[in-house]
């Protein structure tokens, strides 16, 4: 989980008002748009560039249209091509401020699963409020040891990065420790479905549901179940954090978006609002959570 954003002649983040992925394609056109300029500046072909660096002679037209993101090496190679070596480190700010918004999980995960989660550490020692929406999973500072294990067992089928699931669900677990610590505050709000899908055996949900009983007594986290019974102004439709008011985070199965616009901001702040407002309590969120275990809870033995 982790923008600020480098200026650049409108090579970064566009200013239009749009949101989420829609700005990431922006932004990764609007570099290639760049590449373009400095390549017909030089008086080269694409063809003629793509030989000069023994590129396919397709990589060009594609780094020009959007449709694939340059590494850092490409940029570096692309401005020696057309000896304009003066705005490398401009492109590459942008080409950063790029993968920070879109963050790959492939990329992201491929030295391990641990690595990960000491970089959301990080990011989570600087942050003061946290409010964050589920609509599926259980959010990762509210779970128990055993349901993270089959949440990172997800990771590594999907991705196929290295096993290191015990070495992440320890990182896990010890960055609940903030939960304890005074000058963090914590809102979260689930839906009832991310109490009742069947993403790990019945005993370990079991304990999951124990534990978010636990952690809403918590002085400084409010915790807010949505019944199924309510009705939602707005559609769950799909979970995502919010760091104090700087940035939004929002998951995907091929990537985390980091969202940092104005406009991006003050929509999901408001989302966040309406979702919040029709979610249950105190005791009325534990008797909901109660009513979950008593559903998944096997039947005592007759005499």
């Amino acid at each position: 989980m982790p923008p600020g954003t480098a200026p650049y002649d409108g090579t970064t983040l566009p200013s239009k008002r749009t949101t989420g992925i829609t700005s990431v394609h922006q932004a990764r056109d609007a570099l290639g748009r760049r590449l373009r300029e400095l390549r017909v500046a030089a008086g080269l072909s694409g063809r003629q560039l793509a030989e000069s660096l023994s590129w396919p002679p397709s990589k060009a037209s594609k780094l020009e249209n959007g449709r694939q993101t340059p590494t850092d090496a490409d940029i570096q190679a692309w401005t020696r091509a057309t000896d304009s070596q003066d705005e490398t480190e401009a492109l590459l700010a942008s080409l950063h401020t790029l993968e920070v918004q879109h963050a790959e999980w492939q990329r992201q995960l491929r030295t391990g699963l641990r690595p990960h989660q000491r970089e959301i550490a990080d990011l989570d020692a600087r942050t003061r409020l946290f409010r964050a929406f589920e609509s599926t999973f259980v959010p990762g500072l509210l779970q128990t040891a055993e349901y993270a294990r089959f949440r990172f067992a997800q990771s590594i089928k999907v991705f196929r990065v290295r096993d290191d699931i015990d070495e992440a669900v320890a990182a896990r677990v010890r960055r609940q420790e903030i939960l304890y610590r005074p000058d963090k505050r914590f809102h979260f709000v689930l839906t009832e479905a991310v109490l009742r899908y069947r993403l790990c055996p019945p005993e370990i949900m079991l304990g999951q549901l124990d534990r978010l009983v636990s952690f809403s007594a918590l002085p400084n986290v409010r915790l807010g179940i949505i019944g199924f019974e309510t009705a939602y102004a707005i559609a769950p439709a799909h979970g995502f954090w919010i760091l104090d008011t700087d940035r939004v985070m929002v998951e995907t199965f091929s990537a985390e978006l980091n969202l940092a616009q104005p406009q991006e901001l003050a929509l999901y702040g408001g989302i966040f609002d309406a979702l919040a407002g029709a979610a249950s309590y105190g005791r009325t969120a534990r008797a909901i959570i109660n009513r979950v275990i008593d559903d998944l809870a096997p039947e005592p033995p007759e005499d």
